[in-house]
């Protein structure tokens, strides 16, 4: 589930988006302008942010550019009705990550948006330190090894790389979708069931399980990493 800003004036297609992606589990928030556009990129947090190039009161490449001076490193997907490659070049070179013409499938918009959060994610990872740490949880990413409380816990790569990634997000909620397209991105036999499977056994290698668990079930929506109640 990632928190995603939709910043278009075209009303039609925000609807047709926002619907699409909260059925996909997401949670979207809308700005029809440019102005309230920007209030909400610089003064929130978001995983995503799709940005049309034409509002009413701003230029996008305009407020991509301005995002991305004041240190922001949020991906930005570029929605333009303008096909020609000086154009493409333009929003990149403002800080754009993707670039997606109108008309075009929701779809593609789904897979623009999963690579995108796939690649922000390798980066945050790649910047992260060797040892992750939470309370009595050690884990060397380099070594490979998971220690509980001073002992040693053997984890099967998969287990190793699903609470690797837990850890690297803690309390953010992914669907068993999500936790598929980042941990099992390269295998065609992973499944929801797959998911589950592994985290039962994990959360039996840490120790605790239910509520007690450091993997916690958000009804509906998925799992995420937290402190044992």
């Amino acid at each position: 589930m990632a928190r995603i800003l939709l910043v278009d004036d075209d009303l039609r297609l925000s609807e047709v988006i926002e619907d699409w992606l909260t059925a996909e589990e997401h949670v979207v928030e809308y700005q029809s302008d440019g102005r309230g556009g920007w209030e909400k990129m610089s003064g929130s947090e978001y995983d995503v942010i799709i940005l049309d190039w034409n509002l009413p009161d701003a230029n996008g490449p305009e407020l991509c550019r301005r995002f991305r001076d004041s240190g922001k490193t949020t991906p930005v997907l570029m929605l333009t009705g303008r096909n020609n490659i000086e154009n493409k070049v333009e929003g990149l070179d403002a800080g754009a990550d993707d670039y997606l013409t109108k008309p075009f499938s929701p779809k593609e918009l789904s897979a623009r948006l999963r690579a995108l959060l796939r690649r922000f994610m390798a980066k945050t990872a790649s910047s992260a330190g060797e040892l992750l740490s939470a309370a009595n949880l050690k884990l060397d990413r380099k070594g490979r090894t998971l220690h509980v409380a001073g002992q040693p816990v053997h984890l099967l790569p998969r287990e190793f790389a699903l609470l690797e990634f837990f850890m690297l997000h803690p309390e953010q909620v992914f669907s068993a979708n999500e936790i598929m397209d980042h941990v099992w991105s390269e295998e065609n036999e992973s499944s929801p069931d797959t998911v589950r499977v592994h985290i039962t056994k994990l959360r039996s290698k840490l120790g605790s399980t239910g509520d007690d668990s450091w993997i916690k079930t958000v009804h509906r929506v998925g799992y995420k990493f937290s402190p044992p109640n």
